[in-house]
């Protein structure tokens, strides 16, 4: 191939010179002597090390008080969760209403791919299904909220035509609380009621009117 037919097709043309140069080329093979001292890998087995400090550790104790403590620190998140930041007790008596309603920005699809929420629709899980209790969410480490739990309690026991009351910490020990209440005290983990509601404050009711949530924050006494 002349050099203006290359210049003419460009690089893919040397390119597939190139190829056929160098697949042409005869293969042979040569002892290239040594070049350097050889040495058996030295590196230990990294299975084999983690296993030995897992039997020294497992010899002196020490894991046996590993698994004590994580047992441990498990049970305390249990028993005294983290307490939902940004509230503060409330001093005056507020309420308003909170609409539920959710928008779809994406549809939602069955399991063979067909839509059957469209997008943007905006749809109140009160249409569907309604709130059966009122919600009372309150600090368990604050005697005085905790006194108007108990007062909510009572009142509830007593009306029997009020609706069933749920109890929300957002801050204490709720498994301690039910065992002494004899009924379930649920905790807010995370705050993703507080948030979702708009919460600055507690104790706190919360009930629903018509299609939509009443809040009432109500201070303690």
């Amino acid at each position: 191939m002349t050099m203006a037919a290359c210049r003419r097709y460009g690089r893919p043309v040397l390119l597939s010179l190139a190829v056929v140069l160098l697949t042409d080329l005869p293969a042979s093979a040569r002892d290239l002597g040594t070049v350097g001292p050889v040495y058996p890998v030295a590196e230990p087995d990294t299975l084999e090390q983690i296993e030995q400090e897992l039997r020294a550790k497992q010899a002196s104790g020490e894991l046996a008080r590993l698994r004590e403590d994580g047992q441990r620190q498990v049970l305390a998140s249990v028993q005294t969760p983290q307490p939902v930041s940004g509230l503060r007790s409330a001093q005056v008596a507020r309420a308003w209403h909170f609409d539920p309603s959710v928008k779809f920005d994406e549809p939602v699809l069955d399991d063979k791919g067909r839509v059957i929420v469209p997008a943007g629709t905006v749809a109140n899980p009160l249409d569907v299904v309604s709130l059966r209790s009122v919600l009372f969410l309150f600090d368990g480490r604050d005697p005085k909220q905790v006194a108007l739990a108990r007062a909510e309690i009572a009142r509830a026991e007593a009306d029997r035509v009020r609706r069933p009351l749920t109890l929300i910490l957002v801050g204490g020990t709720p498994l301690a609380l039910a065992a002494e209440w004899k009924r379930p005290v649920y905790f807010d983990q995370g705050g993703r009621t507080v948030q979702r509601l708009g919460l600055t404050a507690v104790p706190a009711r919360v009930r629903q009117d018509g299609r939509l949530l009443l809040v009432e924050e109500v201070p303690a006494p």
